[in-house]
Protein backbone atom coordinates (compact mmCIF):
# COMPACT_ATOMS: atom_id res chain seq x y z
CA UNK A 1 0.00 0.00 0.00
CA UNK A 2 1.38 3.50 -1.26
CA UNK A 3 0.40 6.75 0.51
CA UNK A 4 2.00 10.18 0.52
CA UNK A 5 2.52 13.14 3.41
CA UNK A 6 3.24 16.57 1.76
CA UNK A 7 4.45 19.40 3.37
CA UNK A 8 5.94 23.08 3.10
CA UNK A 9 8.37 22.00 6.22
CA UNK A 10 9.77 18.36 4.95
CA UNK A 11 13.35 18.05 6.41
CA UNK A 12 15.74 15.80 4.07
CA UNK A 13 19.49 15.14 4.50
CA UNK A 14 19.87 18.16 2.22
CA UNK A 15 17.84 20.56 4.41
CA UNK A 16 14.08 21.44 4.68
CA UNK A 17 12.14 21.75 1.83
CA UNK A 18 8.02 22.00 0.23
CA UNK A 19 8.26 17.83 -0.58
CA UNK A 20 5.87 14.87 -0.51
CA UNK A 21 7.27 11.80 0.98
CA UNK A 22 5.95 8.53 -0.96
CA UNK A 23 5.62 5.30 0.99
CA UNK A 24 5.08 2.52 -0.54
CA UNK A 25 4.66 -0.55 2.88
CA UNK A 26 7.04 0.31 5.45
CA UNK A 27 9.84 1.74 3.24
CA UNK A 28 9.96 5.54 1.84
CA UNK A 29 9.70 5.22 -1.87
CA UNK A 30 10.99 8.86 -3.07
CA UNK A 31 11.22 12.43 -1.46
CA UNK A 32 9.60 14.41 -4.39
CA UNK A 33 9.93 18.01 -4.55
CA UNK A 34 6.64 17.96 -6.18
CA UNK A 35 4.06 16.49 -9.36
CA UNK A 36 1.20 14.59 -8.45
CA UNK A 37 0.75 11.43 -6.19
CA UNK A 38 0.33 8.14 -7.29
CA UNK A 39 -3.44 7.59 -8.56
CA UNK A 40 -4.09 4.94 -5.83
CA UNK A 41 -2.02 6.77 -3.08
CA UNK A 42 -4.25 8.35 0.16
CA UNK A 43 -2.59 11.91 0.53
CA UNK A 44 -1.75 13.28 3.96
CA UNK A 45 -1.42 17.21 3.95
CA UNK A 46 0.55 18.64 6.62
CA UNK A 47 0.29 21.83 5.59
CA UNK A 48 3.12 24.42 7.66
CA UNK A 49 3.70 21.19 9.81
CA UNK A 50 7.33 19.75 10.03
CA UNK A 51 7.78 16.30 8.61
CA UNK A 52 11.26 14.51 9.79
CA UNK A 53 12.59 11.39 10.78
CA UNK A 54 11.11 9.82 13.72
CA UNK A 55 13.03 10.28 16.90
CA UNK A 56 15.72 7.98 17.79
CA UNK A 57 16.46 7.93 21.67
CA UNK A 58 19.81 6.21 22.30
CA UNK A 59 19.74 6.33 25.80
CA UNK A 60 16.29 5.00 27.64
CA UNK A 61 15.85 3.19 31.25
CA UNK A 62 12.95 0.44 30.47
CA UNK A 63 13.79 -1.23 33.15
CA UNK A 64 12.22 -4.67 32.81
CA UNK A 65 12.23 -7.14 33.28
CA UNK A 66 12.76 -6.77 36.77
CA UNK A 67 11.47 -3.65 37.66
CA UNK A 68 8.67 -3.11 35.28
CA UNK A 69 6.86 -1.11 38.23
CA UNK A 70 9.34 1.54 37.70
CA UNK A 71 8.43 1.69 34.21
CA UNK A 72 8.41 -0.95 31.46
CA UNK A 73 8.69 -1.67 28.13
CA UNK A 74 4.61 -0.99 27.74
CA UNK A 75 4.63 2.33 29.05
CA UNK A 76 7.94 3.34 28.09
CA UNK A 77 6.97 2.96 24.46
CA UNK A 78 3.97 4.56 24.46
CA UNK A 79 5.64 7.64 26.20
CA UNK A 80 8.59 7.52 23.40
CA UNK A 81 5.57 7.65 20.44
CA UNK A 82 3.67 9.91 22.16
CA UNK A 83 6.77 11.83 22.05
CA UNK A 84 8.00 11.43 18.16
CA UNK A 85 10.31 8.74 18.71
CA UNK A 86 9.72 5.73 16.42
CA UNK A 87 13.34 4.12 18.09
CA UNK A 88 14.66 3.63 21.46
CA UNK A 89 17.22 1.91 22.60
CA UNK A 90 17.43 0.21 26.42
CA UNK A 91 20.30 0.61 28.75
CA UNK A 92 21.50 -2.58 30.50
CA UNK A 93 20.42 -1.52 33.93
CA UNK A 94 17.70 -1.26 36.50
CA UNK A 95 16.20 -4.30 35.22
CA UNK A 96 16.94 -7.52 36.66
CA UNK A 97 18.80 -9.17 35.58
CA UNK A 98 21.38 -6.40 34.52
CA UNK A 99 21.78 -7.41 30.80
CA UNK A 100 25.70 -8.12 31.45
CA UNK A 101 25.20 -12.36 30.24
CA UNK A 102 23.89 -13.42 26.92
CA UNK A 103 21.39 -15.53 29.10
CA UNK A 104 20.19 -11.89 30.53
CA UNK A 105 19.83 -10.22 27.23
CA UNK A 106 17.49 -13.45 25.89
CA UNK A 107 15.75 -12.83 29.02
CA UNK A 108 15.70 -9.47 27.97
CA UNK A 109 14.40 -9.66 24.52
CA UNK A 110 11.56 -12.62 26.08
CA UNK A 111 10.25 -9.32 28.26
CA UNK A 112 9.86 -7.39 25.48
CA UNK A 113 8.18 -9.50 22.94
CA UNK A 114 5.06 -8.36 22.31
CA UNK A 115 4.91 -5.63 24.22
CA UNK A 116 6.31 -2.53 22.26
CA UNK A 117 4.94 0.52 20.82
CA UNK A 118 8.04 1.97 19.06
CA UNK A 119 11.00 -0.08 17.73
CA UNK A 120 13.55 -1.14 20.52
CA UNK A 121 17.31 -2.08 20.45
CA UNK A 122 19.60 -3.13 23.17
CA UNK A 123 23.04 -2.11 25.10
CA UNK A 124 24.77 -4.57 26.90
CA UNK A 125 27.01 -4.36 29.91
CA UNK A 126 30.72 -4.00 30.90
CA UNK A 127 31.38 -5.07 34.41
CA UNK A 128 33.95 -7.01 36.21
CA UNK A 129 34.17 -10.61 35.14
CA UNK A 130 31.97 -10.68 32.10
CA UNK A 131 34.13 -9.91 29.35
CA UNK A 132 33.77 -13.54 28.16
CA UNK A 133 29.92 -12.35 27.42
CA UNK A 134 30.93 -9.88 24.99
CA UNK A 135 31.10 -11.36 21.64
CA UNK A 136 27.84 -14.19 22.10
CA UNK A 137 26.00 -10.91 22.93
CA UNK A 138 26.66 -9.10 19.88
CA UNK A 139 25.64 -11.92 17.86
CA UNK A 140 23.08 -12.12 19.95
CA UNK A 141 22.04 -8.35 18.35
CA UNK A 142 23.36 -6.05 21.22
CA UNK A 143 24.34 -2.96 19.53
CA UNK A 144 27.03 -1.91 21.66
CA UNK A 145 28.13 -2.18 25.58
CA UNK A 146 27.92 0.60 28.52
CA UNK A 147 29.92 0.84 31.71
CA UNK A 148 30.38 2.76 34.93
CA UNK A 149 33.14 4.59 36.20
CA UNK A 150 31.59 4.82 39.48
CA UNK A 151 28.76 2.81 41.47
CA UNK A 152 26.01 2.77 39.69
CA UNK A 153 23.47 2.51 42.10
CA UNK A 154 22.34 -0.91 41.37
CA UNK A 155 24.16 -4.26 43.34
CA UNK A 156 23.95 -6.03 39.97
CA UNK A 157 25.82 -3.80 37.92
CA UNK A 158 29.27 -3.17 39.38
CA UNK A 159 31.31 -0.33 38.16
CA UNK A 160 34.15 -1.52 35.82
CA UNK A 161 37.85 -0.35 36.59
CA UNK A 162 40.55 0.61 34.51
CA UNK A 163 42.04 -3.30 34.14
CA UNK A 164 37.97 -4.48 33.78
CA UNK A 165 37.83 -1.74 30.36
CA UNK A 166 40.84 -2.42 29.09
CA UNK A 167 40.03 -6.01 28.74
CA UNK A 168 36.43 -5.49 26.96
CA UNK A 169 37.35 -2.66 25.16
CA UNK A 170 40.02 -4.95 22.91
CA UNK A 171 37.14 -7.30 22.71
CA UNK A 172 35.19 -4.48 21.51
CA UNK A 173 37.34 -3.03 19.07
CA UNK A 174 37.75 -6.26 17.50
CA UNK A 175 33.83 -6.64 17.60
CA UNK A 176 33.04 -2.89 16.21
CA UNK A 177 30.82 -2.18 19.09
CA UNK A 178 31.06 0.92 20.91
CA UNK A 179 31.61 1.30 24.32
CA UNK A 180 29.31 4.13 26.25
CA UNK A 181 30.50 5.20 29.47
CA UNK A 182 29.04 6.69 32.75
CA UNK A 183 31.83 9.06 33.13
CA UNK A 184 32.47 10.15 36.37
CA UNK A 185 35.66 8.76 38.40
CA UNK A 186 35.66 9.57 41.88
CA UNK A 187 39.14 12.09 42.73
CA UNK A 188 41.19 13.25 45.56
CA UNK A 189 38.47 16.32 46.15
CA UNK A 190 35.12 14.10 47.11
CA UNK A 191 33.12 16.38 49.28
CA UNK A 192 33.55 15.03 53.00
CA UNK A 193 29.95 15.53 53.60
CA UNK A 194 28.32 13.81 50.93
CA UNK A 195 28.43 10.61 53.54
CA UNK A 196 25.65 9.85 55.49
CA UNK A 197 24.65 13.55 55.44
CA UNK A 198 20.74 14.24 54.96
CA UNK A 199 20.09 17.22 52.76
CA UNK A 200 17.19 18.67 50.99
CA UNK A 201 19.94 21.55 49.34
CA UNK A 202 20.48 20.96 46.14
CA UNK A 203 23.46 22.30 46.00
CA UNK A 204 24.87 20.03 48.95
CA UNK A 205 24.13 17.32 46.61
CA UNK A 206 26.22 19.36 43.47
CA UNK A 207 29.01 19.41 45.80
CA UNK A 208 29.31 16.20 46.18
CA UNK A 209 29.69 15.55 42.70
CA UNK A 210 31.76 17.92 40.81
CA UNK A 211 33.29 18.72 37.49
CA UNK A 212 36.40 17.40 38.23
CA UNK A 213 34.99 13.96 38.51
CA UNK A 214 33.86 13.88 34.73
CA UNK A 215 36.91 15.22 33.81
CA UNK A 216 38.86 12.52 35.20
CA UNK A 217 36.73 10.17 33.90
CA UNK A 218 36.93 11.60 30.33
CA UNK A 219 40.71 11.99 30.50
CA UNK A 220 40.68 8.23 31.08
CA UNK A 221 38.29 7.32 28.56
CA UNK A 222 40.60 9.16 25.86
CA UNK A 223 43.67 7.58 27.28
CA UNK A 224 42.48 3.74 26.71
CA UNK A 225 40.57 4.89 23.42
CA UNK A 226 43.55 5.99 21.66
CA UNK A 227 45.52 2.83 23.40
CA UNK A 228 42.35 0.14 22.43
CA UNK A 229 41.34 1.71 18.92
CA UNK A 230 37.81 0.87 20.93
CA UNK A 231 35.38 3.06 19.94
CA UNK A 232 34.11 4.97 22.74
CA UNK A 233 31.22 7.41 23.63
CA UNK A 234 30.66 9.77 26.94
CA UNK A 235 26.93 9.24 27.88
CA UNK A 236 24.99 12.44 29.64
CA UNK A 237 28.01 14.80 29.82
CA UNK A 238 26.95 17.53 32.41
CA UNK A 239 30.79 19.09 32.68
CA UNK A 240 31.63 21.95 30.24
CA UNK A 241 34.99 21.68 31.49
CA UNK A 242 35.66 18.41 29.93
CA UNK A 243 34.46 19.66 25.98
CA UNK A 244 37.90 20.89 25.71
CA UNK A 245 39.40 17.54 25.86
CA UNK A 246 36.49 15.79 23.79
CA UNK A 247 37.60 18.44 21.09
CA UNK A 248 41.29 17.91 21.45
CA UNK A 249 40.36 13.63 21.20
CA UNK A 250 38.17 14.16 17.81
CA UNK A 251 40.65 16.46 16.47
CA UNK A 252 43.25 13.52 16.78
CA UNK A 253 40.98 11.30 14.79
CA UNK A 254 39.88 9.17 18.12
CA UNK A 255 36.67 6.96 17.51
CA UNK A 256 35.56 9.06 20.38
CA UNK A 257 31.79 11.12 20.48
CA UNK A 258 29.15 12.36 23.30
CA UNK A 259 25.81 12.88 23.97
CA UNK A 260 24.40 15.77 26.44
CA UNK A 261 20.30 15.43 27.82
CA UNK A 262 17.63 18.11 27.61
CA UNK A 263 17.85 18.65 31.36
CA UNK A 264 21.40 19.73 31.24
CA UNK A 265 20.49 22.19 28.67
CA UNK A 266 17.10 23.40 29.56
CA UNK A 267 17.29 23.30 33.42
CA UNK A 268 19.82 24.66 36.11
CA UNK A 269 21.09 24.43 39.42
CA UNK A 270 20.52 27.88 40.25
CA UNK A 271 16.66 27.50 39.99
CA UNK A 272 15.83 23.85 42.17
CA UNK A 273 14.58 24.92 45.11
CA UNK A 274 14.99 22.90 48.20
CA UNK A 275 13.38 19.63 48.77
CA UNK A 276 12.92 18.96 44.64
CA UNK A 277 14.49 15.80 44.93
CA UNK A 278 12.46 15.34 40.79
CA UNK A 279 15.47 17.07 39.30
CA UNK A 280 18.22 15.02 40.88
CA UNK A 281 20.26 12.82 38.65
CA UNK A 282 24.18 11.77 38.05
CA UNK A 283 25.66 13.51 37.18
CA UNK A 284 23.81 16.57 38.34
CA UNK A 285 22.42 18.91 36.60
CA UNK A 286 24.81 22.44 37.05
CA UNK A 287 24.53 26.22 36.78
CA UNK A 288 23.31 28.08 33.97
CA UNK A 289 26.43 29.10 32.52
CA UNK A 290 27.74 25.92 32.54
CA UNK A 291 24.83 24.77 30.68
CA UNK A 292 25.46 27.53 28.17
CA UNK A 293 28.92 26.16 27.11
CA UNK A 294 26.87 23.36 26.67
CA UNK A 295 24.85 24.41 24.39
CA UNK A 296 27.97 26.22 22.25
CA UNK A 297 29.68 22.27 22.04
CA UNK A 298 26.57 20.64 20.40
CA UNK A 299 26.64 23.75 18.00
CA UNK A 300 30.02 23.60 16.97
CA UNK A 301 29.67 19.38 17.11
CA UNK A 302 31.79 18.74 20.40
CA UNK A 303 29.03 16.75 21.62
CA UNK A 304 26.91 14.64 18.81
CA UNK A 305 23.39 14.51 19.72
CA UNK A 306 21.21 14.99 22.51
CA UNK A 307 20.09 11.85 24.17
CA UNK A 308 16.82 11.81 27.02
CA UNK A 309 18.56 9.48 29.79
CA UNK A 310 14.97 8.45 30.67
CA UNK A 311 15.71 7.36 33.95
CA UNK A 312 12.42 6.38 36.45
CA UNK A 313 12.05 4.79 39.53
CA UNK A 314 9.10 4.18 41.86
CA UNK A 315 8.09 7.67 43.27
CA UNK A 316 8.63 6.58 46.68
CA UNK A 317 12.67 5.97 45.81
CA UNK A 318 12.75 9.72 45.19
CA UNK A 319 11.80 10.92 48.75
CA UNK A 320 9.72 13.61 48.36
CA UNK A 321 8.75 13.36 51.72
CA UNK A 322 11.97 14.61 53.13
CA UNK A 323 13.13 16.28 50.15
CA UNK A 324 16.34 14.55 50.79
CA UNK A 325 18.72 15.09 47.60
CA UNK A 326 21.28 12.98 49.11
CA UNK A 327 19.27 9.58 49.36
CA UNK A 328 16.81 10.24 46.52
CA UNK A 329 17.01 7.99 43.06
CA UNK A 330 19.38 10.60 40.80
CA UNK A 331 17.06 9.45 37.75
CA UNK A 332 14.70 12.34 35.35
CA UNK A 333 11.94 10.81 33.76
CA UNK A 334 11.67 12.71 30.11
CA UNK A 335 11.73 10.27 27.01
CA UNK A 336 8.21 12.14 26.24
CA UNK A 337 9.41 15.50 26.45
CA UNK A 338 13.03 14.72 24.93
CA UNK A 339 11.94 17.18 21.82
CA UNK A 340 9.93 19.93 23.18
CA UNK A 341 12.22 20.63 25.84
CA UNK A 342 15.15 20.78 23.43
CA UNK A 343 13.26 22.83 21.21
CA UNK A 344 12.06 25.61 23.44
CA UNK A 345 15.27 26.34 24.25
CA UNK A 346 17.03 25.63 20.46
CA UNK A 347 14.98 27.93 18.66
CA UNK A 348 16.07 30.75 20.61
CA UNK A 349 19.77 30.20 20.12
CA UNK A 350 19.44 29.77 16.09
CA UNK A 351 18.84 26.14 15.88
CA UNK A 352 16.81 24.97 12.82
CA UNK A 353 14.34 21.90 12.55
CA UNK A 354 17.27 20.35 10.29
CA UNK A 355 19.58 20.52 13.43
CA UNK A 356 16.70 19.15 15.39
CA UNK A 357 16.33 16.39 13.03
CA UNK A 358 20.42 15.63 12.94
CA UNK A 359 20.85 16.08 16.94
CA UNK A 360 17.38 14.11 17.78
CA UNK A 361 17.27 10.86 15.20
CA UNK A 362 20.11 11.30 12.70
CA UNK A 363 23.29 11.30 14.72
CA UNK A 364 22.08 9.06 17.10
CA UNK A 365 20.61 6.44 14.32
CA UNK A 366 23.89 6.81 12.91
CA UNK A 367 26.07 6.22 16.33
CA UNK A 368 23.73 2.91 17.51
CA UNK A 369 23.80 1.38 14.07
CA UNK A 370 20.62 1.68 12.64
CA UNK A 371 21.44 2.20 9.24
CA UNK A 372 17.17 2.09 8.43
CA UNK A 373 16.91 5.05 10.48
CA UNK A 374 17.27 8.50 10.44
CA UNK A 375 16.42 10.07 7.36
CA UNK A 376 13.65 10.52 5.25
CA UNK A 377 15.37 8.98 2.10
CA UNK A 378 14.76 6.17 -0.82
CA UNK A 379 14.56 2.60 0.97
CA UNK A 380 14.76 3.93 4.90
CA UNK A 381 12.04 2.94 7.18
CA UNK A 382 9.16 4.88 7.00
CA UNK A 383 9.54 6.43 10.21
CA UNK A 384 8.00 10.28 9.97
CA UNK A 385 7.14 12.36 13.27
CA UNK A 386 5.09 15.26 12.15
CA UNK A 387 4.83 18.29 14.75
CA UNK A 388 4.68 21.76 15.11
CA UNK A 389 7.54 23.93 16.39
CA UNK A 390 5.36 26.92 17.17
CA UNK A 391 2.35 26.20 19.70
CA UNK A 392 3.43 25.93 23.12
CA UNK A 393 1.55 23.96 25.80
CA UNK A 394 2.19 23.47 29.19
CA UNK A 395 3.47 20.44 31.40
CA UNK A 396 0.65 18.15 33.44
CA UNK A 397 0.71 15.47 34.83
CA UNK A 398 -2.34 14.06 32.73
CA UNK A 399 -0.54 14.29 29.61
CA UNK A 400 2.29 11.83 30.70
CA UNK A 401 2.84 8.03 29.51
CA UNK A 402 5.46 7.27 31.39
CA UNK A 403 4.06 5.01 34.35
CA UNK A 404 4.84 7.40 36.52
CA UNK A 405 4.52 11.44 35.85
CA UNK A 406 6.97 12.83 38.53
CA UNK A 407 9.22 14.82 36.37
CA UNK A 408 11.07 18.19 36.82
CA UNK A 409 9.12 19.78 33.58
CA UNK A 410 5.60 19.58 35.20
CA UNK A 411 4.14 22.84 35.21
CA UNK A 412 7.22 23.87 32.53
CA UNK A 413 5.91 25.76 29.54
CA UNK A 414 7.50 24.02 26.45
CA UNK A 415 7.01 24.50 22.61
CA UNK A 416 6.52 21.44 20.03
CA UNK A 417 3.17 21.31 21.39
CA UNK A 418 -0.44 20.30 20.10
CA UNK A 419 -2.73 22.97 19.26
CA UNK A 420 -5.58 21.51 22.07
CA UNK A 421 -8.33 22.18 19.20
CA UNK A 422 -6.51 20.10 16.87
CA UNK A 423 -6.98 16.72 18.88
CA UNK A 424 -3.57 15.93 18.39
CA UNK A 425 -0.76 14.07 20.43
CA UNK A 426 1.18 16.66 22.26
CA UNK A 427 4.21 16.27 20.08
CA UNK A 428 2.26 15.66 16.73
CA UNK A 429 2.12 12.16 16.07
CA UNK A 430 4.56 9.55 15.30
CA UNK A 431 4.24 7.20 12.39
CA UNK A 432 5.89 4.58 10.90
CA UNK A 433 3.15 1.84 9.41
CA UNK A 434 0.48 4.15 9.17
CA UNK A 435 -2.33 1.83 9.31
CA UNK A 436 -4.63 3.72 10.35
CA UNK A 437 -5.00 4.27 6.24
CA UNK A 438 -3.92 0.98 5.29
CA UNK A 439 -7.76 0.33 4.79
CA UNK A 440 -11.27 1.85 4.36
CA UNK A 441 -11.94 4.71 6.68
CA UNK A 442 -10.96 5.60 10.05
CA UNK A 443 -11.82 7.66 12.39
CA UNK A 444 -10.97 10.89 11.36
CA UNK A 445 -12.07 9.96 8.31
CA UNK A 446 -8.82 9.01 5.35
CA UNK A 447 -10.13 6.72 2.55
CA UNK A 448 -7.72 5.79 0.08
CA UNK A 449 -6.90 7.85 -2.87
CA UNK A 450 -8.80 10.54 -1.59
CA UNK A 451 -7.49 14.43 -0.27
CA UNK A 452 -9.16 15.52 3.04
CA UNK A 453 -8.38 18.28 5.41
CA UNK A 454 -4.85 18.09 6.95
CA UNK A 455 -6.54 18.40 10.75
CA UNK A 456 -9.35 15.67 9.83
CA UNK A 457 -5.78 13.27 8.40
CA UNK A 458 -3.63 14.19 11.67
CA UNK A 459 -6.83 13.87 14.06
CA UNK A 460 -6.39 10.14 12.58
CA UNK A 461 -3.09 10.18 12.58
CA UNK A 462 -3.62 10.98 16.44
CA UNK A 463 -6.24 8.26 16.71
CA UNK A 464 -3.57 5.70 14.89
CA UNK A 465 -1.42 5.29 18.31
CA UNK A 466 -3.05 2.86 19.18
CA UNK A 467 -1.63 0.52 16.08
CA UNK A 468 2.03 1.55 17.47
CA UNK A 469 2.51 -1.95 19.75
CA UNK A 470 4.01 -5.03 18.37
CA UNK A 471 7.16 -3.14 16.79
CA UNK A 472 10.23 -4.83 16.01
CA UNK A 473 13.30 -5.36 18.14
CA UNK A 474 16.47 -3.68 16.48
CA UNK A 475 19.60 -5.83 16.38
CA UNK A 476 23.12 -5.53 15.31
CA UNK A 477 24.24 -6.57 11.91
CA UNK A 478 26.62 -9.44 11.69
CA UNK A 479 29.82 -8.47 11.58
CA UNK A 480 32.39 -10.38 10.00
CA UNK A 481 35.08 -9.26 12.83
CA UNK A 482 33.20 -11.20 15.35
CA UNK A 483 33.59 -14.48 14.26
CA UNK A 484 37.25 -14.05 14.50
CA UNK A 485 36.92 -12.04 17.68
Amino acid sequence: MRWVLKSRRVVTPEGEREARVIVDGEKIEAVAAGGSAPPEAAVVDAGSLVVMPGLVDPHVHADDPGRAEWEGFETATQAAAAGGATAIVDMPLNCVPATTSLAALKAKLRAAEGRLWADCGFWGGVVPGNAGELKGMVREGALGFKAFLIDSGIPEFPAAAEGDLREAMAILARLGAPLLVHAELKSGDTIPKEIGMVSPDYRDYLDSRPKSWENEAVRLMIRLCRETGCRVHIVHLSSASALPLIRQAKSEGLPLTAETCPHYLVLASEEIARGRTEFKCAPPIRERENGERLWEGLGDGTIDFVASDHSPCAPELKRRESGDFMSAWGGISSLQLRLPAFWTEARRRGFSAADAARLLSSAPAAFAGLSSKGALAPGRDADLVVWDPDAEFVVEARMIRHKHALTPYLGRRLRAAVRAEQGLLRVRVAVRRLEIIRTGTRPGGATHGAQVSPHQQLRSLAWGEHFFKHRVVLRAPRRGSAARA
